[in-house]
């Protein structure tokens, strides 16, 4: 797979994984470069950030396999890997009819005006694409939430000038995903792309830190805690087949010394812990530092090439800047 430059998320996603992608690089198997023929597969990819990092970074990568369960958004990915073209020219459409408008309420009415359109499910896949961009830069903190409906109802954001096309971007993650497949479904559905060197990376929808915490209503279908145990039963799964998988989660324990869900539930693999930035609270003065947790069924890592089997210590063992 050729090595392009600045390939990066196309789309704003809340939990994104721009800011640990460092991190996330020293937490790969220690040998991770001198595999062969690699297969990299991701059940919840999001906004991508670790994809197209890692696809850039690693050549040996032949195949990789996304996933989501979210249908609007495995569309964007393939619109952009397979139309570019077209989706420059109706996102520049789009951009220039909102930017010309002069009140906010008329920005308002307009964004009302797409996301009732957009609701109603029945658009082609350019239309699709197109909406769902702008939207993702035109709504409040670029979120995407639906409700049980599978509705989007995320408010409108009150900006003024925004960048809706990036037409490099887009040029550059469209050679990129050329040699990758797409999937739509429940993360289980890609255990049949294993095959040879694999390695699974799992971004779920992140366990909340409080009742008030969450925004991880990217589907109609719920993430809840019995969704976090089948999906570590699906890890064991994976990990009982010789495939390695790394995870990350929001660290329970880092809010609630009491609450060891993930650490009892992961208890026998290696669990690390990094500290990330977030920004989504509703009260500013609420966002910050927390520690996440990096959950790999290996003990060498990059960082860490000579250890052993033992549980590592638990500690934040990085801080992202």
């Amino acid at each position: 797979m050729n090595t392009i430059s600045k390939a990066k998320p196309f789309i704003k996603w809340v939990g994104g994984k721009t800011q640990l992608l460092e991190q996330l690089d020293a937490q790969l198997p220690a040998d991770f470069d001198t595999w062969d023929d690699v297969t990299y597969i991701e059940p919840f990819v999001g906004g991508g950030a670790m994809l197209f990092y890692i696809l850039q970074r690693y050549p040996n990568i032949r195949r990789a396999v996304i996933n989501d369960i979210n249908p609007d958004l495995t569309t964007c990915y393939r619109t952009v890997r397979d139309m570019p073209d077209e989706l420059i020219v109706s996102l520049t459409d789009i951009q220039n009819a909102y930017n010309a408008l002069s009140t906010e309420e008329a920005r308002r009415d307009f964004f009302l005006a797409v996301r009732d359109r957009y609701n109603e499910k029945n658009l082609n896949q350019l239309e699709n694409t197109t909406k769902f961009f702008f939207l993702n830069r035109t709504c409040f903190n670029g979120l995407y939430r639906v409700n049980k409906k599978g509705l989007f109802n995320v408010p409108f954001g009150k900006y003024t000038n925004p960048q809706i096309c990036d037409p490099e971007t887009i040029r550059k993650d469209s050679e990129l995903l050329q040699h990758v497949e797409f999937l739509t479904g429940d993360f289980e559905s890609t255990f049949a792309y294993a095959q040879g060197n694999t390695l699974f990376y799992f971004d779920p929808p992140y366990r909340p830190l409080s009742d008030t915490s969450s925004f991880n209503d990217y589907a109609k279908e719920a993430f809840n805690d019995d969704a976090q145990i089948r999906l570590k039963e699906y890890c064991d799964r994976i990990n009982a087949a010789g495939f390695h998988f790394m995870l990350s989660n929001s660290d329970c324990k880092g809010k609630n010394e009491a609450d060891n869900f993930f650490d009892v539930l992961y208890g026998e693999y290696h669990i690390e812990r990094v500290w990330a930035s977030r920004s989504i609270n509703s009260n500013p003065n609420k966002r910050g530092k927390l520690t996440e947790i990096l959950v790999h069924n290996y003990a060498a890592t990059k960082h860490n090439p000579h250890a052993d089997n033992i549980q590592p210590e638990m500690e934040p063992l990085f801080m992202a800047i």
